[in-house]
């Protein structure tokens, strides 16, 4: 019985096999301008991948759709404008600049121009704050530094001394 487990586990992988990947269109010319438009558009179910590089399920069944209006005659911008028409300019990967896009366009550099001003406000806050500090005179430095010099038991002496 063993043996003949090891015989059906050693013949299993013969009788798999993986045949190529054939285009979905018979035309390579058709399949070639497919792919060109799918990356175009975005897969709206991982929605940072572009239509020609989705494996999802919803991502092939627009991709066969493109297929058959291409099939049809219809143009590249026909396609997208029916697309964009059914589900929104979502489905552009690079979408165009209207009234409704243009905070996703400029907001970046808005932000960075506000945090730049931000910083610097900051920094000259800081500047100015450190120019108002008072200046440490001769006398005192020197008494730093005879603090500095002076031993623990010394110190303990002044301390005692005082007291």
């Amino acid at each position: 019985m063993r043996n003949l487990l090891i015989v059906l586990f050693c013949l299993l992988p013969s009788l798999s096999f993986a045949g190529e990947a054939k285009d979905m269109a018979e035309d390579p010319v058709l399949e070639k301008r497919m792919i060109g438009l799918a990356d175009k558009l975005r897969c709206l179910v991982c929605q940072n991948e572009s239509l020609a590089s989705s494996h999802a399920e919803l991502a092939e069944d627009l991709r066969r759709e493109v297929r058959e209006q291409m099939q049809k005659g219809m143009s590249d911008q026909e396609i997208i404008d029916y697309l964009v028409s059914r589900y929104g300019d979502f489905v552009l990967y690079d979408p165009p600049v209207k009234k409704t896009t243009l905070l996703l366009w400029y907001g970046p550099f808005a932000l960075l121009l506000i945090g730049s001003g931000v910083l610097v406000y900051q920094l000259r806050k800081r500047k100015d704050a450190v120019a108002d500090e008072v200046a440490i005179t001769d006398a005192d430095s020197q008494r730093a530094a005879a603090l500095l010099r002076e031993t623990p038991e010394q110190t303990s002496q002044a301390k005692d001394s005082q007291a």
